[in-house]
């Protein structure tokens, strides 16, 4: 599917990998609807790149069908989702006073990066799958963002890690479930990419993440998430696949 005129959804697009890749589409031609909780940096991204702000939580029905819309209002209907908004958290199963970890500190990363992107690509894709075919019966694109701790996470990282092998998981179930409609479904899996949130951490500790990848030795550019989230819209074959994008890193337990 070629980029150019399309209109395009991104969530968590207000900072980090979600920002990176609403720019580079924009770059690329599309109409994009920045999608995030923050609609402030919401309206700045969009302002600068000549898109639309949505204020979205996509644990909401609502929140997502009424960004959809407003959206759809401004750019015709989305042929493109990127699934990148998400949260981080770590607990150990056992805490330091010999509690249980929190339930609902679990609950929630598996609320809003699991079922929040399942909940985002529904609405999407009910809505996409309506839209006429265009070549190959091509009708939409879905990207979800997992991680490379879907694979090998780290000590307390049980619920994002079981919240992007959900993720990794879905991936080929759902890719099988839209291909009647011509709607691709992939799957991005990065490693340490220095985000807002990474590069908050001190300079030593971000210069010995990036020692722990192979090659290259540095933490990974969001822009280079974004091109290859481009690469995947634009490559009519690549379907149900998940990718990992990590410099040949593998986590170490802690």
């Amino acid at each position: 599917m070629q980029i150019q005129g399309q209109a395009a959804l991104v969530t968590g697009a207000a900072s980090g990998l979600g920002e990176a890749t609403a720019r580079e589409l924009a770059r690329l031609g599309a109409k994009v609807a920045v999608l995030d909780v923050n609609i402030a940096l919401a309206e700045k991204v969009a302002a600068e790149i000549g898109g639309i702000a949505c204020q979205c939580d996509i644990t909401s029905a609502d929140s997502v069908t009424a960004a959809i819309d407003k959206a759809a209002a401004a750019h015709g209907p989305a042929r493109i989702l990127m699934n990148v908004a998400g949260i981080g958290g770590a607990k150990r199963v056992v805490q330091k006073d010999g509690s249980a970890a929190p339930l609902d500190a679990f609950s929630k990363v598996i609320a809003v990066n699991l079922i929040g992107s399942y909940n985002m690509t529904r609405l999407f894709a009910a809505a996409c799958a309506k839209l006429d075919a265009l070549e190959d019966g091509a009708r939409g694109v879905i990207l979800f963002t997992a991680s490379v701790a879907a694979f090998d996470g780290q000590v307390g990282q049980q619920a994002y890690s079981a919240s992007k092998g959900g993720l990794v998981g879905m991936t080929l179930p759902m890719a099988r479930d839209l291909a009647q409609y011509g709607i691709r479904v992939c799957t991005v899996a990065p490693g340490l990419f220095a985000t807002p949130l990474m590069k908050e951490l001190p300079e030593a500790v971000q210069a010995s993440l990036a020692a722990s990848i192979p090659f290259p030795s540095r933490l990974g550019k969001p822009s280079e998430f974004a091109e290859l989230a481009a690469h995947i819209v634009t490559n009519g074959h690549l379907n149900g696949e998940v990718i990992r994008l990590d410099g040949a890193l593998r986590m170490a337990p802690r």
